[in-house]
């Protein structure tokens, strides 16, 4: 087992994933190459930058990447954003969805906090 797979932030990243997947599969076809692959880039974003993050010696390395995965749901918000607007997404899933990346939003912000107080290099 690699050391980031231990970490429930990557797991609940995995999930939302899979709901942006879910979620997008109902996009009108001529999506396929705007907010559809988008959305879907973003979110595997998020535990691909966990993970690569994980692979890293020091925790600012690490740190930088919990950045990214961050910003990387920020971009899944947008986008949803747009989709609800453009009638892709109802207001019930796109709650729901919301939700989901507060949640890691907050899960990264407590992981990003614990690796500031832990020492410079991590093992």
């Amino acid at each position: 087992m690699f050391n980031f797979e231990k970490l429930d932030v990557w797991h609940k990243a995995i999930d939302f994933a899979d709901q942006v997947y879910t979620l997008t599969r109902s996009f009108p076809d001529y999506e396929r190459f705007g907010l559809t692959n988008q959305m879907r880039r973003a979110a595997v974003s998020i535990s691909s930058n966990i993970a690569e993050g994980g692979s890293r010696s020091s925790k600012a390395d690490f740190v930088r990447f919990i950045q990214m995965a961050t910003g990387s749901i920020f971009e899944v918000v947008s986008q949803a954003t747009i989709a609800r607007r453009q009638g892709f997404l109802s207001e019930a899933a796109f709650a729901q969805l919301y939700a989901a990346a507060e949640e890691q939003s907050k899960m990264l912000s407590g992981l990003k906090k614990s690796l500031n107080s832990q020492p410079s290099t991590l093992n």
